[in-house]
């Protein structure tokens, strides 16, 4: 081929090479964009965010808006953010609802607040439209025993000064929970509150239970009123039981202590017997002894037996007469 037409060509490819790698490094259509809308930026501002791992359009087009908008915000601010890990679109949303709602909010607070972790433009529109937060069914005891379960609705406010820092909607609803709960265990009667349920959010109103976090409460409505079980007579019927388990106790172990004592005699009595048997069989080597050394004659030895057989039998004729009656009785 001919090197008039060769050079030409390579020429060419060259200019094609080097404009695809530049369109592809340098963001050109956002630079174009940029000038368009009148930001005011270098190509050479582009190529830096490159080199600094900065998606270029996560910066522009939030600083785009924020021109259009009449909001005075800095590159720089915007690329921090973003190398911080922040939503920087989010971040200039929430600044441009606050201007137009008139709310005070920079952009190192609204930065700060995204960094934290919360929705910034969520906690603008809440400033502007106040959220309301229901709670489940808080029981509470009354002075006379009985239970009352109240639903509250608490309407808050996003407060953007204790954003950052404040505690969240979790506490909320366990300091009004514990409100409603003290405020009708201080009822004296479950009637009172049923008359006057307002009695509850006032006085839980009243405590400032709003202090620490990031809302401000507006205002709570006591949306229902249930009643539920009468805790008093369970209470009195459970102790009741108990007493009376006690007793049963108390009563079987005094039972257990007589067998215990009875056993221990009938014991005793057998051991007395044992006794008793031990020294009549000394009485036959007493009266051979007595007879031996003349102690006792043949006349005294038939005596004590004439004696012996009588008492034998007075005692046969005793037991045959406590069994006839022992028979009459059972007829």
């Amino acid at each position: 081929m001919d090197q008039n037409i060769l050079m030409p060509l390579i020429i060419i490819a060259v200019i094609v090479i080097a404009l695809a790698i530049l369109f592809t490094f340098v963001p050109v259509a956002l630079w174009i964009s940029a000038l368009a809308a009148g930001v005011k930026i270098s190509i050479f501002t582009l190529i830096g965010m490159r080199l600094r791992r900065v998606v270029p359009n996560r910066v522009i087009n939030p600083l785009i808006k924020a021109h259009k908008a009449g909001m005075n915000v800095k590159t720089n601010q915007l690329e921090s953010h973003y190398l911080a890990g922040g939503n920087v679109d989010r971040v200039v949303n929430a600044l441009i609802a606050a201007q137009r709602a008139n709310i005070d909010l920079l952009f190192e607070r609204a930065a700060a607040i995204d960094l934290a972790g919360r929705d910034v433009l969520e906690a603008v529109q809440m400033s502007v439209n106040p959220k309301v937060i229901e709670t489940p069914f808080i029981a509470g005891i009354a002075m006379d025993g009985i239970e009352v379960k109240a639903l509250a609705r608490i309407t808050v406010r996003a407060n953007i000064d204790r954003l950052v820092g404040g505690a969240g909607e979790e506490t909320i609803i366990a300091r009004v929970g514990e409100g409603v709960v003290s405020t009708i265990g201080s009822s004296n009667a479950h009637t009172e509150v049923l008359e006057n349920p307002d009695m509850i959010s006032q006085t839980v109103l009243s405590k400032g239970l709003d202090s620490g976090t990031a809302f401000e409460i507006l205002s709570i409505d006591i949306a229902d009123v249930d009643i539920g079980k009468n805790i008093g007579a369970i209470l009195q019927t459970d102790q009741a039981e108990a007493d009376k388990n006690i007793a049963q106790a108390k009563a079987e172990e005094r039972r257990a202590m007589a067998v215990a004592q009875e056993q221990e005699m009938l014991a005793r009595v057998q051991e007395m017997r044992a006794k008793v048997v031990e020294a009549e069989a000394d009485v036959p080597q007493a009266l051979a002894e007595a007879l031996r050394s003349g102690k006792m004659g043949v006349m005294d030895y038939m005596n004590y037996q004439n004696i012996d057989a009588d008492t034998d039998m007075r005692d046969s004729i005793g037991k045959l007469s406590n069994d006839n009656k022992d028979d009459d009785q059972n007829k």
